[in-house]
Order: structure tokens, then sequence, then C-alpha cells
């Protein structure tokens, strides 16, 4: 996938519990397995074998919806992973029959029509999210 400059949003779960920075790019959003095992309250194993299952039974194909970020860790070296587009995190969120899921979904949704029609997105809880380039 072309790589395209990146903004990143703060969802903040209405329990609190969480705090889960998604990536905004190509028109969609992005998690990675253990950004969406924290949203799912699911083992990274279970939303792993849901991801697959979800490829296997051909209800999405992997080339259309999973991109390779570079990501730097907390040692502070880059790591290339894995993300998954919202088309991906809905499909598990119904598999695993998550509130949270529903809740992302409509903050998603939300912030994706915001940015089409605006160009940005503004976030309740910081002045913009347009924080910081890939």
């Amino acid at each position: 996938m072309s790589q395209m400059s990146s903004e990143f949003l703060l969802y903040i779960t209405q329990d609190g519990e969480a705090k889960i920075e998604v990536r905004l790019e190509n028109e969609t959003v992005w998690l990675n397995l253990k950004q969406m095992s924290e949203l799912f309250q699911r083992d990274k194993s279970v939303i792993s074998r849901h991801i697959r299952n979800l490829f296997k039974e051909g209800e999405l194909h992997r080339n259309s919806v999973v991109a390779n970020f570079a990501t730097t860790a907390s040692d502070g070296k880059v790591y290339q992973i894995d993300y998954f587009n919202l088309d991906v995190i809905i499909s598990v969120g119904y598999r695993v029959k998550s509130l949270r899921g529903t809740q992302f979904r409509i903050w998603a949704t939300q912030r994706l029509k915001e940015y089409l029609i605006k160009g940005f997105v503004l976030n309740d809880k910081l002045e913009f999210s347009h924080l910081k380039p890939a």
C-alpha cells in the first residue's frame, strides 16, 4: 500500500478504561491486532482467529483491508506491523459481539464523515486531531 500522510485520533472507550490511538489514512481508520484486542477486551489469539476466518470464508480480501505500517515500539525500534481497516474492525466486532466494538464503529463512522466533508477532524478532547504526519 502506498504511504500517504496519516492522522491520529485518540479514541477513549465510553467506560474510560481504554485509550487507543487510531490511525486515519486513505479515508478509513486502522487498528493493529494489539489495539483490536484492547478495544474488544479479547485475547489477541481470539482476534487473530476471527481475522483469519474472515479471509478464509471470503468475507473480506486481505489485500484490500490490511496495510503494513512502520511503528516505533517503546524500545525505540521501528517495526513493520499489520493494521486492519474499519471493514475488518466491524466484522470482528460482530463476531465477538462486543458493545465496545459497536461504540467504536459509531465513533469511527462519525469521524470519517467529518473528515470527508471538512478535510480535517475536530476532536472534542484535543483541539485538532491533525496531530502528526507519518
